[in-house]
């Protein structure tokens, strides 16, 4: 037998064949119905959308990130985006994705594969994460060294999950509100385990918003943290005050153990989403660590000494958290500040109603937006602490009397950077060249308040300013530590060029521009006039003012700063650059007639490339080796600027807590300038704090319903208030609209800003400091948890009675209201007598059941005071706002009916029924002790 094609020949006898009938071969095995074969960039998004189950994976391809099969069925239309068919292998079931948004969507088809550009990244997050509570996790790629080639099949990517965005937690993106904290929040319920599944109904005891009252004295701990600042606290609570601790802290989202009894679980559900924040349950195992263990995640470890003091549900709520965020950042690297645990008697309780009613962050003044979120903070946790208070205090009187020391800071304070949370990007090992700029910034402006504080505070103690002011400039300067910054910012400011910087934006913004012009290439070659049209205006022109480049020099641009530059020039001048041309290489390039026509007698040697009327290319040994050569150097180049960025950050992190110090006394300094700047303008009194019971207020206003009053032309009418030791209730009566719910308001909100630090609009103010504030105001009903509005002034009313102390001030307005007269009027009395002879705290009671004070005649610490009607000839009237002792007897329904234009003849009917129905007597004559 000889084989064709072959050297040498071989030959093999007949007989040494094997002879009779062959075997079958054998079957091959059945293989397991493994599915469809998908391209191995798609196999690798499937795997992580299998592994992270419960998010939308971004899986990064080039340029773009893209979603694929269902996620894109489902999230495509919800982003704009329209899904497209992704061609699979013949014989393979293509695969659902999506394309960019319209203005590219079918160009992005035909020439960028599908997807959206990765510069848009942040915006899409938006949509999923802050606007549709979704987790997302993005999937980067990864370079393959060659072992790895050989195992993808070739891939030059791998693909794998490198940080899961949630509502809780983001740390630098474009879209995070500035001027509020980004918390994320553990609840810890303490001894209580899985009963029953979680996702069952809720009872309707539960879903009515009641507690029972064996759960409501479980201890709870809390743990939140802002990745974005890094900050970090722990509070131990009760369960029956959890609803007003979650309104203070406003936490984006809301961690809990998914092994928890389910009745905790629906509370907690209930309380969440009542709110609208996310509420995520954790399926991990919950171990708790200790905390001498989350030293890795901080920036100090606690303590020793301190640990004792965090109670056991507050570990565990902390375990939690960092166990939670660690899962998010998939490893990426974590530097918190050590906890700060809060106690409920450190600051002022603030409960949900209040939060919401009395609209206490309704006027700032604040220039920076870490300011805004201390200002935040003080405002919804005042102090307790006179110390504290008086400190504060006496900040804002030396800004207040010094406008020119004000202005200066505030004006210094206008050009700082968000430094809290420019800090935590570098903890993070995040942090970029324009980053260190603006850190650089910051430090430098800390410096100049820095010096204006000390010339400040030299001139006050040599002057007749007083001791106090003094002392006060002298103790905000010396908490600065600049030494270690200094140092910083002399090494970013020698090493980073600001104007290569801002070069390398030009070119980046160049290059995000290149996208669009490729799909309005093809757009050009294969759409119609009306895809083109599609392309929006803005779009158009951002690519007409890039221009073409097709000439653009293909300049590098470095962010550090050269240690020397040295050039030389010699000869004749010609238009020649060294250019490099995918797959040919580094090739000469000349523009101009003249030096084409020069070029091409002196480089008759070199090898010709394109060649046109004003330019030409061509080859020349030297010139490519040294293009080589050149290529080599920027590779270096540019691995040193990543070497000293490295190092900066490095540098920044050694820094990590002087900088946050420096932070935080700037952001105090914006604080105190903001309510000096408040009462210069308003006319506020500085607050007198004692540890009296008393509530002193000469010509009290309202602070937003004056400013409004005041834009409209209108004066307020400010209001005295002496409730305390001698009259601890007032009882408020008189008609609609003749201001009792603002009288109300005015001094739960002149008590909560004396001790956030703040002067007070009044006259003059001499308050007892109060451990809670309370208030019942308004009428509303809570459809989404099927609570009436009789129902939902009872759960209030409740919560209010079970928790004021003696040192409480509670507000309360036309309690009883959403019922009969007669049961509404037992209402009000029951609440009015457990407020004075149980709760025994200050309260403001307004009520239109003026028999109330009747029923109240032997209250010996109780007072009534009252607005009133001023009737005018021809039968006008006109509210009377300024309170008097004495009782209102008549509400003047029919009057304030007028007003809000309701027909005659109905007003005239009710008149007559009124009439009919004469007052409302009491059953039981004589006073109820």
């Amino acid at each position: 037998m000889q084989r064709h094609g072959a050297k040498s020949k071989s030959t093999v006898k007949l007989d040494d064949l094997p002879q009779g009938a062959l075997e079958p071969a054998p079957e091959p095995a059945e293989k397991e119905d493994e599915g469809p074969i998908y391209p191995t960039v798609v196999r690798q998004a499937r795997n992580n959308m299998q592994k992270f189950d419960r998010c939308v994976v971004l899986t990064r391809v080039g340029s773009f990130y893209e979603l694929y099969f269902e996620q894109a069925i489902e999230y495509g239309p919800l982003l704009n985006l329209k899904v497209a068919q992704k061609k699979s292998k013949a014989g393979l079931p293509s695969v659902p994705m999506v394309c960019h948004t319209q203005d590219y969507c079918r160009a992005t088809l035909m020439a960028l594969k599908a997807g959206f550009p990765f510069i848009q990244l942040d915006r899409f997050l938006k949509i999923l994460v802050q606007d549709l509570n979704k987790h997302v996790a993005i999937s980067e790629e990864f370079a393959n060294d060659p072992s790895g080639k050989v195992k993808s099949g070739g891939l030059m990517f791998d693909r794998r999950v490198t940080r899961i965005v949630t509502p809780g937690t983001l740390i630098d993106e474009k879209f995070m509100e500035p001027h509020e904290n980004n918390f994320l929040l553990t609840v810890h319920p303490m001894g209580y385990g899985r009963s029953s599944n979680p996702t069952e109904s809720r009872p309707a005891e539960l879903k009515g918003g009641a507690l029972n009252p064996q759960l409501s004295s479980i201890n709870v701990g809390l743990a939140w943290l802002d990745l974005s600042t890094g900050e970090f606290f722990t509070q131990a609570t009760k369960m029956m005050t959890l609803s007003s601790v979650l309104a203070r802290i406003g936490a984006k989202e809301v961690v809990v153990s998914d092994i928890l009894d389910s009745s905790l679980l629906q509370h907690i559900a209930g309380l969440v989403e009542h709110d609208r924040h996310l509420l995520t349950y954790h399926t991990g195992k919950n171990t708790e660590i200790p905390i001498s263990r989350w030293a890795s995640m901080l920036e100090a470890p606690v303590a020793t000494a301190d640990e004792s003091a965090f109670t056991p549900e507050e570990t565990a709520a902390g375990s939690l958290l960092l166990t939670y965020v660690d899962e998010k950042l998939q490893g990426l690297g974590l530097k918190l500040q050590p906890p700060q645990r809060r106690h409920e008697l450190d600051t002022m309780g603030i409960d949900k109603n209040s939060l919401r009613g009395l609209e206490i962050l309704a006027t700032s003044r604040e220039v920076t937006k870490s300011g805004s979120r201390l200002l935040k903070d003080r405002l919804s946790s005042p102090a307790i602490s006179l110390s504290t208070i008086n400190t504060r205090l006496e900040l804002v009187s030396t800004l207040l009397h010094d406008a020119p020391l004000k202005e200066e800071i505030f004006q210094e304070l206008g050009r700082t950077s968000d430094c809290q949370r420019l800090v935590q990007q570098f903890a993070m090992g995040r942090g970029d060249a324009d980053d260190l700029v603006s850190l650089l910034r910051t430090i430098e402006i800390s410096e100049t308040i820095h010096g204006i504080l000390e010339k400040a505070s030299s001139a006050r103690s040599t002057g007749n300013m007083g001791s106090v002011t003094h002392e006060t400039l002298k103790l905000v300067s010396n908490r600065f530590s600049l030494e270690g910054p200094r140092a910083l910012a002399l090494h970013i400011s020698s090493a980073i060029d600001e104007e290569g910087l801002m070069q390398s934006h030009r070119n980046e913004e160049s290059e995000s521009a290149g996208y669009v012009r490729a799909a309005q290439a093809v757009l050009q070659s294969e759409g119609s006039a009306t895809d083109f049209d599609d392309m929006s205006q803005v779009v158009r022109t951002k690519v007409a003012q890039q221009g073409s480049g097709e000439e653009a020099d293909d300049e590098d641009v470095w962010i550090m700063r050269k240690r020397s530059v040295a050039s030389t020039h010699g000869g004749p001048h010609y238009s020649l650059t060294l250019r490099y041309v995918a797959g040919s290489g580094h090739v000469c390039h000349v523009k101009g007639a003249k030096d084409v026509r020069h070029v091409a007698k002196v480089t008759a040697d070199g090898r010709a490339g394109r060649a046109t009327k004003s330019t030409r290319t061509f080859y020349n040994t030297d010139w490519t080796n040294l293009g080589a050569q050149m290529d080599l150097v920027k590779y270096h180049i540019r691995a040193e600027e990543q070497r000293m960025l490295h190092d900066l950050r490095e540098q920044v992190v050694l820094n990590l807590v002087k900088l946050r110090r420096n932070a935080a006394v700037l952001d105090e300094l914006d604080v105190g300038c903001a309510f000096a700047s408040l009462a210069a303008e308003q006319g506020w009194t500085r607050p007198i704090l004692n540890a009296s019971r008393d509530h002193r207020i000469v010509g009290g206003r309202h602070p937003t319903v004056k400013m409004g009053l005041e834009e409209e032309g209108r004066a307020f009418v400010g209001n005295d208030c002496f409730v305390g030791e001698k009259e601890r209730l007032w009882l408020i009566t008189g008609p609609n609209m003749g201001g009792k719910s603002t009288f109300l308001r005015q001094n739960a909100l002149i008590s909560i800003l004396a001790q956030a630090g703040s002067f007070v609009p009044a006259d003059h103010a001499e308050l007892g400091i109060v451990d809670q504030v309370f208030t019942r105001v308004g009428s509303a009903d809570d459809l989404f948890r099927d609570q009436s509005t009789f129902m939902v002034e009872m759960l209030e009313t409740s919560v209010i009675l079970k928790q004021a102390t003696p040192r409480s001030f509670v507000i309360m307005d036309e309690i009883g209201r959403g019922t009969t007269p007669e049961d509404g009027i037992a209402v009000a009395f029951a609440c009015l007598h457990h407020l004075f002879h149980h709760n025994q705290c200050r309260t403001l009671f307004a009520t239109h059941f003026h028999v109330l004070a009747d029923l109240a005649e032997g209250f010996d610490q109780l007072a009534c005071y009252c607005t009133d009607v001023a009737e005018e000839t021809g039968g006008s009237f006109s509210f009377v706002h300024r309170l008097r002792r004495g009782v209102s007897r008549a509400s003047h329904a029919l009057k304030v009916a007028r007003l809000a234009g309701m027909p005659e003849p109905a007003i005239q009917t009710a008149a007559t029924i009124l009439a009919k129905l004469g007052p409302v007597s009491i059953r039981d004559s004589g006073p109820i002790r």
